[in-house]
């Protein structure tokens, strides 16, 4: 058996059925792990997370900030922008079994036996892994029940841009959203810049990527997370795995084996 941690595909169909041939997955025995932004800006949005979907009952995926785009455009919250590749999936007949079951997928995953943890963007480098794990659970309840409206009406913005243990409602549940699937660069205290979108070596003044943090908490864990293309799959970081290798942009879409920590990768042309 092989668990496989993969970056985001943001509807790149030919480049995950590749990936599957090339990692000659094996429903019977194999598990994948997908870093969340499963559709949007790529050729197939529909039929990437219909290929998802077959294979859910060995697919653990977390939300990314694309999917939770996509859930706010289905509930009316917002337009679809000049850039989506949505219309066909939107206007699918399975549109509905597709996106329940995309709305139920968490924003963090807990890998134990590989002594890991998944999310989109990241983990907040001021926050524990406890912290965390609460933290995520509040908005993945939150999504799970009848609040969801709500929290999709409100989810978009970058203010407040760090966290306080005082936050209450929509703020407090936006500020997650905003560190899970958003996160890049962030202060000393540990706010979030969610304007610059470049390398890691060029941060806006004042600001560093959130895993180079000095007083970064989760340390003894294996931090699985995509969303950041340009980082190119490099960290430089021990146990900080970047998963995003920018397919949708002619890069490509990158396989992490965390049985033995081997990359497998198909170009995206």
């Amino acid at each position: 058996m092989s668990d496989y941690a993969i970056g985001d595909l943001q509807g790149c169909l030919d480049a995950f059925d590749c990936l599957l041939d090339k990692i000659a997955f094996n429903p019977d025995k194999d598990r994948l792990f997908l870093a969340g932004d499963l559709i949007n800006r790529g050729p197939d949005s529909l039929g990437t997370l219909r290929r998802v979907f077959e294979l859910r009952d060995n697919v653990h995926c977390v939300l990314g900030n694309h999917d939770l785009h996509l859930l706010a455009v289905a509930h009316g919250a917002t337009g679809s922008k000049r850039k989506d590749t949505l219309a066909a999936l939107l206007e699918a007949p399975d549109r509905t079994a597709l996106l329940d079951w995309l709305q139920q997928c968490p924003l963090l995953i807990d890998l134990p036996e590989h002594q890991a943890v998944m999310t989109h963007a990241g983990i907040p480098p001021l926050w524990t892994l406890d912290q965390a794990r609460s933290r995520a659970g509040e908005v993945e309840a939150v999504l799970k029940d009848d609040r969801s409206g709500d929290f999709f009406a409100h989810m978009y913005g970058n203010q407040p841009a760090g966290w306080n243990d005082s936050l209450t409602g929509t703020d407090r549940w936006r500020v997650i959203t905003n560190h899970f699937t958003r996160m890049r660069f962030v202060d000393a205290d540990g706010a979030l810049d969610l304007t610059t979108k470049g390398e890691a070596d060029a941060p806006p003044q004042g600001y560093m990527p959130w895993f180079l943090h000095p007083e970064r908490q989760v340390t003894d864990t294996r931090l699985l997370f995509g969303h950041w293309a340009a980082l190119e799959g490099h960290t430089g970081v021990d146990r900080v795995e970047a998963l995003d290798t920018g397919c949708v942009w002619g890069g490509s879409l990158t396989a992490l084996r965390l049985n033995d920590l081997v990359r497998l990768q198909c170009h995206c042309p």
